[in-house]
């Protein structure tokens, strides 16, 4: 095989990659929500099926036409939609997110299949993750709320495990100049991905029963299995297991060492507040969306579309706009958007909820969604930028994967409480105290990042 061949063959294992990556995030974030809110619990087809009884003879001859019958009487059982409270509680579901790190030495050292250790642990998660996605068909969330959790923390689970293969998979077919042609490509199909549970899926939730669109959304997952068949095993040797304080205790002396306490604590503070009002705005707003008129196929069109036209645009606009103003200019420019981009979500909540939908309101929405998503494209170039320039080469893995893992409490924990304060204060109220959370973020960047500040030299770590 030619070397450009061969780096094509690589590019498109990251696309598939980036797919199979965020196919079970926004299956999460976008789609389990509406079905918690809705107030439409569809039966499945199987239960049509055993309520037929004696009038079933008719399915012997032509089960096309039963189930061409099952979509034109459209049954379905009335069930309360879920409070948001405890759908913002379904936040501390994504723990795994958080302390993937714990369990990532494991997947280096085991190899769980015979085809390899990296396509091995990628294909056993992507089976995993496609099953509990198409379990969800046999659920009715009002009574049988237990199993609900137990899949959603199965999900995060298998989608953080997921996510530590591929990136360590990734890291090792690429070369250093291929890294960065591979990563973009792979972060893009990954935000592309939404467009199947957080678009498509609403808008065929609004044509067929759900247990229907869980089966469907869940064989996407088949394109990431498809990547491991194409994929060849990397080359690599499985060094000796480190100790904990190799792999973990050394990093974190080293970081504490270079910054010092003072500002330790001013890069974890910044890390939980910069993205801390952005986080708990967007964390309801699918069901904010919903609540207030718009139905599944707006959101999966309108709002979606926007969603990730906007978030691509806004990450290569600030991609390219921190080669010439820097990483600290650009989380001062950035922010400001990131933070005035709430306000939108003030504006529209303060319409109440619409009596009727039309044109005017769909545009409503697509410029509300287009500027927050541009405002959470720059912020988070910058924001990844300055989290990769605070690690140390020599430590690199550990240390982002642990100052990721502090960035990501507003988003697990601090998110849970949304439901608590919309039913508390209701949306209109809940989106300032979003914004007036944002502001702390923005102010300590004068200790980690000034306007004209310099990077401080690399301390130079001896054995």
């Amino acid at each position: 095989m030619s070397i450009k061949k061969e780096q094509v063959r690589k590019m498109v294992i990251c696309a598939l990659a980036g797919f199979s990556s965020g196919m079970p995030l926004f299956f999460f974030l976008n789609l389990l929500p509406i079905w918690l809110r809705s107030d439409l619990v569809f039966t499945n087809f199987f239960d049509w099926f055993y309520q037929l009884g004696p009038n079933w003879d008719f399915i012997k001859t032509d089960i096309l036409y039963a189930y061409a019958n099952f979509f034109a009487s459209s049954p379905y059982l009335i069930a309360p939609p879920v409070d948001l409270k405890t759908i913002g509680l379904f936040n501390l579901l994504q723990l795994p997110y958080t302390v993937k790190f714990l369990w990532a030495p494991l997947l280096d050292r085991y190899a769980p299949l015979s085809i390899g250790r990296r396509r091995g642990w990628i294909l056993c998660t992507q089976i995993a993750l496609m099953l509990i996605m198409m379990a969800y068909a046999w659920l009715n969330p009002s009574t049988q709320m237990y199993y609900v959790l137990v899949l959603y923390l199965l999900l995060t689970f298998f989608s953080a495990t997921q996510d530590v293969a591929i990136d360590a998979f990734r890291r090792e077919i690429l070369s250093d100049e291929e890294l960065g042609l591979g990563n973009s490509i792979h972060v893009t199909t990954y935000r592309l991905s939404v467009m199947i549970p957080g678009s498509l899926s609403l808008i065929l939730s609004d044509l067929m029963p759900w247990s229907q669109v869980f089966i469907m959304t869940s064989l996407f997952m088949i394109f990431g299995l498809l990547m491991v068949f194409i994929a060849k095993e990397p080359s690599t040797v499985i060094v000796e297991q480190k100790s904990a304080r190799d792999m973990i205790v050394a990093p974190l002396l080293e970081y504490f060492e270079r910054k010092g306490l003072k500002d330790f604590f001013y890069v974890v503070a910044f890390f939980i507040l910069y993205k801390l009002g952005d986080s708990l705005a967007v964390s309801l707003s699918s069901v904010f969306y919903y609540d207030i008129g718009y139905t599944r196929t707006i959101i999966g069109s309108v709002a979606k579309y926007s969603q990730i036209s906007a978030s691509i645009i806004g990450g290569l606009i600030g991609g390219l706009l921190m080669l010439k103003i820097g990483i600290n200019k650009a989380l001062w420019l950035f922010g400001l958007v990131q933070i005035t981009s709430i306000l939108g979500f003030v504006w529209l909540a303060s319409f109440g909820k619409f009596t009727e939908v039309t044109f005017i309101e769909q545009i409503y929405l697509a410029i509300v969604v287009a500027y927050e998503y541009f405002g959470v494209g720059l912020g988070t170039a910058a924001f990844v930028s300055f989290m990769a320039r605070e690690s140390n080469p020599m430590y690199a893995a550990t240390q982002i994967a642990l100052l990721s893992a502090i960035a990501a409490i507003p988003r697990s924990f601090i998110s849970s409480t949304s439901g608590f304060l919309v039913e508390r204060f209701g949306y209109y109220q809940f989106f300032w105290i979003c914004f007036f959370l944002a502001i702390p973020g923005m102010l300590i960047l004068f200790k980690v990042a000034p306007w004209n500040g310099t990077t401080k030299p690399m301390i130079e770590v001896t054995k």
